[in-house]
């Protein structure tokens, strides 16, 4: 399958991979693992949505937003190793969730970026998760998703 092709005929627009906004790397190997940093939900180097789901947000706006962060795990994979045919499997990811007190449907949120990591990726993109409420992520995004990858050797 070729994965590029998968995402223009989902009519995704897959960014450059974005620059480290403070002292970390975007993607760390070891083995056959990627584990990819969080990433949050930036489109054209400006951050889409900020707030709190519960609050000024609604689950739709939320989804929205975990499903550019997977958008964003793609790019930083891409930009690691080149051919995102080299993607055996989507490990698991981490969707963090800035939440209202009271908000708990985290699990739906991060489901904005299983189901875009299952249309690109098909079964290879079927992932272990955890989806956490948090009172604050950086820059006020009201979403971060961190991902671990399986590439071939």
């Amino acid at each position: 399958m070729n994965i590029e092709n998968k995402i223009k005929e989902l009519g995704i627009n897959l960014p450059e991979a974005a620059k480290p906004a403070a002292m970390y790397i975007p993607v760390k190997q070891t083995g056959n693992l990627l584990f990819v940093s969080g990433q949050i939900p930036m489109v054209d180097g400006k951050l889409a949505y900020t707030g709190k789901a519960g609050a000024d947000k609604t689950l739709e706006e939320a989804q929205a937003a975990a499903r550019v962060c997977a958008i964003n795990i793609i790019s930083a994979v891409k930009g690691y190793i080149g051919d995102l045919d080299k993607v055996k499997s989507i490990v698991k990811i981490t969707a963090f969730v800035a939440s209202e007190t009271g908000f708990d449907k985290q699990h739906l949120v991060a489901n904005g970026a299983s189901e875009l990591l299952f249309d690109v990726f098909g079964e290879a993109g079927r992932h272990t998760r955890s989806a956490v409420a948090v009172n604050q992520l950086p820059l006020d995004s009201l979403v971060e998703v961190e991902a671990i990858i399986e590439v071939e050797a």
